[in-house]
């Protein structure tokens, strides 16, 4: 059946199915809800509003640095890697850990497409580049076999 298609038809539909995948790609982005995350609820050892208290994020996730790693200065970033500072009701600043970074996920994912786009970019060429090659050798075999017979 793949057969019958066209050069033309097979680009159309080749086109068609990645702007689906980006456009499913775009919006499943923009509908999901980003405060289901998933938490360690691994806390400081000093902190008081862990039991249910109300509190309010001033720092989104993020990665420790090497130094809070390295040193051990600050607890949850020896488990978890990640942490966010909370604001308690009762105007404490604690911190606690969180398992992913939307932000490097996303970037991660992006730097895996472009490496795909490139890698099927250079594939598309190297085809074509062959197929010149091929075809040249064909006209010289070709263009021979009727030197020869004449």
């Amino acid at each position: 059946m793949i057969e019958l298609c066209t050069k033309k038809r097979m680009l159309i539909g080749i086109t068609l199915l990645g702007g689906l995948t980006i456009l499913v790609l775009i919006v499943e982005s923009h509908w999901t809800d980003n405060s289901n995350k998933l938490y360690l609820e691994n806390f400081e050892n000093n902190t008081r509003c862990i039991s249910g208290d109300e509190y309010e994020i001033t720092s989104e996730c993020h990665p420790c640095s090497a130094f809070e790693i390295a040193s051990k200065s600050i607890d949850v970033c020896i488990h978890a890697r990640y942490k966010e500072v909370l604001k308690c009701k009762s105007g404490e600043a604690i911190t606690r850990s969180c398992d992913r970074v939307a932000w490097l996920e996303e970037r991660a994912f992006w730097k895996f497409e472009a490496f795909m786009f490139l890698l099927a970019l250079t594939s598309c060429i190297s085809v074509y580049w062959r197929e010149n090659v091929l075809r040249q050798r064909i006209i010289r075999k070709v263009a021979r076999q009727l030197r020869a017979s004449v």
